[in-house]
């Protein structure tokens, strides 16, 4: 079926081609993704988009001497498969196989590794710079989408490295197209950069005409200037930052592309290329809905995407429906989201609430602070965001949130182990960041009705809360429709026993239920990680001889910390084992097997207590 992509297992191989081949490279290196992904699942119509880029840059430049960094990285299955990877490609995403993303560690041709948005500029600049003064003749490139090229980040490194003046070329890959439908001023400026083709093309092609007669071309470039503020081109806005702007060209036309990154390589200087391609391109359901097939199950590709019936509500699906019921009850909310709409579950919202929703683009301090000026006149913020992408808006979470104490409601998705997507995507650390916070209340629900009181709960404050909540389905209790308070601080005694106490936060309740019921331990849906339940540690550790905290949160600082600490304050003496992610980035997975691995299963948990007694 891949008569000439069998032949490459390296992009030196590659190099050796015909040019004339590179078409049909193409085709069998999209009709391989399209195979592979059905399989496994994944990233795809972001992958098929890039298939000609990533065959161009591996023919023009000299991988892996040449650095190559993508940035986030779930673009990147076709630079795996030329590098070695194809058969990798069985496992990807799983224990043991291909990260979805790009990884130091799996390959030298991975320059960089990547998972969050905006971040290739600055490396590659980084890059860039440590080979002029290593004295290195090097070729260092940035690919970025145009989705990631509107968070703040990507700027700061344009106008880092326009100022330096660096060899460095930036290539826009430009598909209208972020993860969710792509916002703002700067997504408006980029789409019509196509309209600007004509011109960009007239204009080189009189430099070309006139460098014949250099006074004619230096009479031209002086009359450009000059006009600049009557028609001003697409061009403009990379050049400012001190780049040569090339583009727009076609991002499937392999004759162009290659031609351009060769005329390229020998320019010196920041170099921008504008390319213009298409998610999903070459698999038609792909090209009508990329958002549906940005990340896929496993699917067979001669019918597509078929809906499955309705399982458990996700945590994310409570948290949607619930923001649409207090939507209805309170005028003040409003919806955050930093470019994860479908992600964080406010499609509904946003079409039921058009005025009330606000996507920011890939900005999340941007976020963060827009809720804090929110909520300073009036307004009641809610914002959705990952674990992971929190920790990205630190400084203005404490800054501008907690600081001033302000009623902003954090609704954090993905907290804990997140399976395939590993440990740049797993929200491993948010109790032990939030908690050392002064002013924010720090929620944990145990179960899908928790989840919708729980938000509840911090709607009704008055001050900064945060309710974190896995991936995925709950234990499958159906939220009561009526919503109500709970206490603040207090948490909750499921299972009276003898001698050992339990204490689980959020979604470790029911492998702690299932332990205990074996040991005949007490167990304590503990609920609220910050304020914590002084007084119910106290009793818990007067009447047993060890406590038991369980955490779906590295150790380090977490909920068991704040346990041992209120023990602590109390000048109270009683064994403490804590259990929850190790001090280490646990790679990807399937999310049940990692909680296995991580003893926070049911036998896991009893396995941890029996050692410890037999200490």
């Amino acid at each position: 079926m891949y008569p000439l992509l069998d032949t490459i297992s390296s992009p030196s191989q590659l190099r050796s081609l015909e040019r004339k081949l590179l078409p049909k490279i193409a085709d069998e290196l999209r009709n391989f993704i399209i195979e592979s992904v059905s399989e496994t699942g994944g990233h795809l119509s972001s992958n098929l988009g890039t298939v000609e880029l990533t065959i161009a840059l591996h023919y023009v430049f000299n991988t892996p001497h040449d650095r190559l960094v993508w940035d986030v990285g779930h673009q990147t299955y076709a630079h795996k498969i030329l590098t070695g990877r194809r058969e990798g490609m069985k496992k990807l995403r799983m224990c043991g196989g291909v990260a979805g993303f790009p990884r130091r560690d799996e390959s030298e041709y991975d320059a960089f590794g990547t998972a969050h948005s905006s971040t290739s500029i600055s490396a590659a600049l980084g890059m860039a710079v440590a080979a002029q003064l290593a004295e290195i003749d090097r070729q260092v490139v940035a690919i970025i989408g145009d989705g990631a090229m509107s968070a703040g980040m990507a700027f700061e490194a344009l106008n880092n490295a326009g100022a330096m003046n660096t060899n460095l070329l930036v290539i826009l890959n430009d598909n209208d197209m972020s993860i969710s439908r792509p916002v703002g001023a700067l997504n408006n400026y980029l789409a019509k950069l196509m309209s600007g083709k004509f011109y960009a093309a007239a204009r080189r092609a009189g430099e070309k005409v006139l460098s014949a007669v250099p006074p004619m071309l230096e009479l031209a470039k002086r009359t450009h200037k000059a006009c600049n503020n009557m028609v001003i081109p697409p061009s403009t806005l990379f050049e400012e930052f001190g780049f040569d702007y090339i583009g727009p060209i076609d991002g499937h036309d392999l004759g162009i592309l290659v031609s351009t990154l060769k005329n390229i390589k020998n320019l010196s200087g920041p170099q921008f290329l504008h390319v213009v391609t298409r998610k999903g391109q070459g698999y038609k359901a792909a090209e009508d809905d990329p958002i549906l097939y940005h990340g896929v199950a496993k699917f067979n590709p001669d019918i597509g995407i078929v809906p499955k019936p309705a399982g458990k509500p996700t945590y994310t699906q409570i948290f949607g429906d619930w923001l649409c019921d207090m939507a209805a009850l309170d005028h003040r909310l409003v919806g955050i989201t930093p470019a994860m709409r479908e992600g964080s579950g406010l499609v509904r919202f946003s079409q039921e609430y058009p005025d009330r929703y606000f996507d920011v683009g890939i900005a999340e301090q941007h976020a963060v602070t827009f809720a804090a000026g929110l909520a300073c006149d009036g307004m009641k913020p809610v914002v959705a965001i990952y674990s992971t992408f929190l920790q990205r808006a630190y400084d203005q979470l404490i800054h501008d949130v907690a600081i001033q104490n302000l009623p902003v409601i954090f609704a954090i998705d993905r907290a804990g182990l997140v399976g395939a997507d590993g440990p740049t995507h797993a929200g491993s650390f948010d109790l032990t960041y939030l908690r050392c916070i002064p002013n924010i209340t720090v929620m944990t629900p145990a179960n899908e009705n928790e989840c919708r009181q729980m938000l509840y709960t911090a709607y009704q404050m008055n001050t900064p809360t945060a309710v974190r909540y896995p991936r995925g389905a709950g234990t499958g209790i159906k939220p009561n429709k009526e919503m109500q308070a709970l206490p603040i601080g207090r948490g909750q005694i499921l299972r009276e026993g003898n001698e050992i106490a339990l204490l689980a936060f959020g979604s470790m309740l029911e492998p702690c239920l299932k332990a205990g019921e074996q040991l005949n331990t007490t167990v304590v849906n503990m609920r609220f990680v910050k304020p914590l339940d002084d007084d119910l540690v106290a009793r818990l550790a007067k009447q047993h001889r060890l406590l038991v905290t369980v955490e779906e949160n590295t150790i380090m600082g977490g909920a068991g910390s704040a346990v041992i600490e209120s023990l602590k304050n109390r000048n109270i003496s009683v064994s403490v084992l804590q259990l929850g992610l190790p001090d280490s980035f646990i790679d990807q997975g399937d999310p049940g097997q990692m909680l296995v691995d991580c003893a926070l299963d049911g036998p896991g948990i009893i396995k941890s207590i029996q050692k410890k007694l037999s200490e």
